[in-house]
């Protein structure tokens, strides 16, 4: 029986590249596409396919929630997050919502297959490098080694106290006149800079360094 799949990406040429990538092999079938976070929610618990390939970064909710979403939801869905992020933060962020995996987007056309069945053995798959940074983050810390103010960019400080304000990713891109995309960047930034495991741990850090005085 052919592994079903969904493809989640904002991006209408990569789902097309990605369709026609796991068209070539045989045992996969791709049984749906969706272009932002709420259709992949809906089509993921209309189709339940066996594996939700799952851009990170989604308009209407991001692969962090809809991760979240379909773990409470729709559990029996493998959800494989696709990523251009490389911060350990936002791998752990993805693991603690559910995702059964994790693959760096530069690598797609080398490790999607072995990415997807390594998921239906009931493994988790966590690209190569990535592997080996989060043993090293989950190294017990020095105080030197705790994450310093100094080493945010302005316009992360900028990102962290709207973040920490309340705001929501799409009003930080208008306050400050960003793409969502580019607040995503800073916000993954801010997670592996600051070693937090999720929005809350930001707020923290920003009311201990006083970033809302």
């Amino acid at each position: 029986m052919a592994t079903r799949i969904l493809i989640a990406d904002d991006h209408g040429v990569i789902r097309a590249g990605m369709r026609a990538f796991l068209e070539k092999e045989s045992g996969y079938q791709v049984v749906g596409e969706a272009a932002d976070g709420l259709q992949a929610q809906t089509l993921a618990a209309e189709l339940k396919p066996d594996i939700l390939l799952l851009d990170i970064n989604m308009p209407g909710a991001d692969g962090i929630q809809v991760t979240r979403f379909l773990s409470k939801t729709v559990p029996q869905v493998r959800v494989l997050i696709l990523t251009l992020h490389e911060g350990v933060s936002m791998l752990r962020e993805a693991i603690t919502a559910g995702a059964a995996g994790y693959i760096i987007k530069k690598a797609v056309d080398v490790e999607l297959i072995s990415a997807i069945n390594t998921v239906m053995r009931g493994e988790m798959y966590v690209h190569p490098s990535m592997t080996q940074a989060l043993i090293k983050d989950l190294a017990p810390r020095t105080e030197t080694d705790k994450p310093s103010l100094m080493s945010l960019t302005p316009r992360e400080i900028e990102v962290l106290r709207l973040i920490a304000r309340g705001q929501t990713n799409r009003q930080i891109a208008k306050t400050l006149s960003l793409s969502i995309r580019t607040v995503d960047t800073h916000r993954a930034n801010l997670m592996n800079k600051l070693l937090a495991n999720n929005r809350e741990d930001l707020i923290k850090y920003a009311i201990e360094h006083h970033l809302l005085d």
